[in-house]
Order: structure tokens, then C-alpha cells, then sequence
């Protein structure tokens, strides 16, 4: 054989190898949607969201992601497991927070904060449920943009620097936040849509039956008050919020912007 022709061969054989042994073009490569996990989440903030963006088609996927590998406890008895750790998966496409009881602590914590400052600038969707907002904001990362939360802790998320608005989600550039518990599956409905389109989004919901009928209505927000947001604040992330100056001690410059001294 000669050589020039052993050199078409090999650079022939390259190229299939570049493109797969079928001869196809080579997958894109994966676009990784992490959910942060701390201790003492809200379950459904978390599971919410992982349900509908677990069915979202290739590139796509979904890794529930935390300081370490262990087991962290959520406000529903149950645990959950990070499949990977923070540094496994260091700049995700997306990042979303879920919130609870836990999401005070989580304002302060070093290996949380620290995560979202470094894969926040890089990632092309951030997002939170419930008071996970308030993790986000801890970061800065939502000073001046229109964001919401659980709507018993809408001062707290406007006393760190954001606008709160309250809707079911609410879309400011790459930062997408959901309303209460919920409000993330909702949240992750219109991620879908944005990220492929809207049938896909619309098959996610019939597999999942979500079309909700609350046995007694809807809620008529013209009845909640002052007195239902105090009873709504006795427990979680308000019982969390009257020990700040402990799980706070190292970010004195969020008890400030919360008013706590």
C-alpha cells in the first residue's frame, strides 16, 4: 500500500471515530441541570421540579447536587441523597435552589454560597423555589431584579435587594424564581418550554396529570393578612428566622439588610 494512501485510510478512520462507530454526528455534549441540596429543604420544593425536568430529552440532565455525599434531611421526615458534590459539577448549565426551614442556614453557608457565586456567573439559568429565593439573594446575585418567594417571607427577600412580585413564577433574564413549595412545578413547566418548546412541556404535564383543582378553591388573596402571615411565620423558615444571629453569626452584613442586630 502506499503511502499516500495508508494517510487517506487513517485520517478516514479518525474522522468515524470523531463521529461514532455508526458514522453520526457526535452527541452534543450534556447540559447539566443541578438542584442544590442542603439540610432541612422542603421536599417538594426539591422533587417538584425534579419530577418535570427529569422527562426534559437529551442534551439535558438532572443531578441533585450538595456539599457531600451524604444523606441531608428534609422538612418531610424523609432524606435525600446528592448524586454528585459540589465540585463533581462545577459549572452547570443551571443551578436551581429549593427552600425550608433549612434555607436560613443554607444564607450562610460557606460551601452553598460559595457554590452559587462560582456557578452562577457561567451557568445560562438560575433559579430557586420558595425561600430558596433567599439563598439566591444572599449571594447578591438578585440585587434589583424582579424575583419572587414564598409570599410569608416577600420582606425578607426585598430586605436583601431584590423586587418581589407575587406570581406563581417570575422571569428576570437567565433568573427564574418560583413562588411557595408548589409554585416549583410550575417554575420548571416554563423552564421546559423555554429550553425546547412548548409540546414538550405540555406532554411533561399530561405524564405528570398536573392540572390542579384544589378541593377548596383557589386562594383568595384579598383574605391573607397580617394575621395569616404571623401563624404562617410560627414554624420553618420563620421559627429559623428568630435564631439568625446564630446561623447567621458569620454573615454579619445579611443580619444587617435583614434588620436583625
Amino acid at each position: 500500500m502506499r503511502a499516500g494512501a495508508a494517510m487517506v485510510i487513517g485520517l478516514f478512520t479518525l474522522g468515524l471515530a470523531a463521529e461514532g462507530h455508526d458514522g453520526g454526528a457526535a452527541p452534543p455534549p450534556e447540559k447539566v441541570i443541578a438542584l442544590v441540596a442542603f439540610p432541612d429543604l422542603t421536599l417538594l420544593d426539591l422533587v417538584g421540579p425534579l419530577q418535570v425536568l427529569k422527562s426534559l430529552p437529551a442534551p439535558y440532565r438532572v443531578i441533585v447536587v450538595g456539599a457531600g455525599r451524604e444523606a441531608v434531611s428534609t422538612d418531610s421526615g424523609l432524606a435525600v441523597t446528592p448524586e454528585r458534590t459540589f465540585a463533581d459539577v462545577p459549572r452547570p448549565f443551571a443551578v436551581i435552589v429549593p427552600g425550608g426551614p433549612g434555607s436560613v442556614a443554607a444564607m450562610g453557608s460557606d460551601a452553598v454560597q460559595g457554590y452559587l457565586r462560582s456557578a452562577a456567573p457561567t451557568a445560562e439559568v438560575v433559579g430557586s423555589v420558595c425561600t430558596g429565593a433567599l439563598v439566591l439573594a444572599a449571594t447578591g446575585l438578585l440585587d434589583g431584579r424582579r424575583a419572587t418567594t414564598h409570599w410569608a417571607y416577600a420582606p425578607e427577600l426585598e430586605k436583601l435587594g431584590a423586587r418581589y412580585v407575587r406570581e406563581r413564577w417570575v422571569e428576570d433574564g437567565k433568573f427564574i424564581t418560583a413562588g411557595g413549595v408548589s409554585a416549583g412545578i410550575d417554575m420548571a413547566l416554563a423552564l421546559t418550554a423555554r429550553l425546547t418548546d412548548g409540546a414538550t412541556a405540555q406532554r411533561i404535564q399530561l405524564a405528570i396529570e398536573y392540572d390542579p383543582h384544589p378541593p377548596l378553591g383557589g386562594i383568595d388573596w384579598s383574605r391573607v393578612g397580617d394575621a395569616e402571615r404571623e401563624r404562617q411565620r410560627e414554624g420553618g423558615t420563620g421559627r429559623r428566622l428568630k435564631d439568625a444571629r446564630r446561623l447567621l453569626a458569620g454573615r454579619p452584613d445579611l443580619l444587617r439588610r435583614l434588620g436583625i442586630e
